[in-house]
């Protein structure tokens, strides 16, 4: 009987590295003034480990500036994810910008308004 690959979870594995990784590395050794605090949220790679999208978010600064700004440095941090990844390939990373979080604030807020209006009429 053949045993069970454990490669489609190697992706998962690939990602969460390169999550853990860029995290540190934009914290530690990216200098550009217009990368605020980013928080890296997400990411994910393609199955031939060619590309990855990076999903982030920022707490301070500008959305835009930031995301041009990482797209920018995209090659240094690749530079330092090769030197960090024990893996053959290294993916060209392509960061956007993630509004997860502005949705569930708006959500929440429509919610509150909903429950508050719905107090009122009874």
């Amino acid at each position: 009987m053949r045993k069970k690959s454990s490669t489609p979870n190697r992706g998962f594995r690939v990602a969460d590295q390169i999550q853990r990784d860029l995290t540190e590395l934009i914290a530690r050794e990216l200098k550009d003034p217009r990368v605020g605090m980013v928080t890296i949220q997400a990411v994910e790679v393609t199955p031939d480990y060619a590309h990855a999208k990076v999903f982030f978010s920022v707490l301070i600064g500008d959305a835009k500036e930031c995301e041009v700004a990482l797209n920018q440095a995209a090659g240094f941090l690749r530079n330092g994810l090769f030197k960090r990844l024990m893996t053959h390939t290294v993916p060209t990373l392509h960061f956007h910008f993630d509004r997860t979080t502005e949705r569930a604030a708006d959500m929440n807020a429509l919610i509150a308004k909903a429950v508050s209006s719905r107090a009122q009429d009874d």
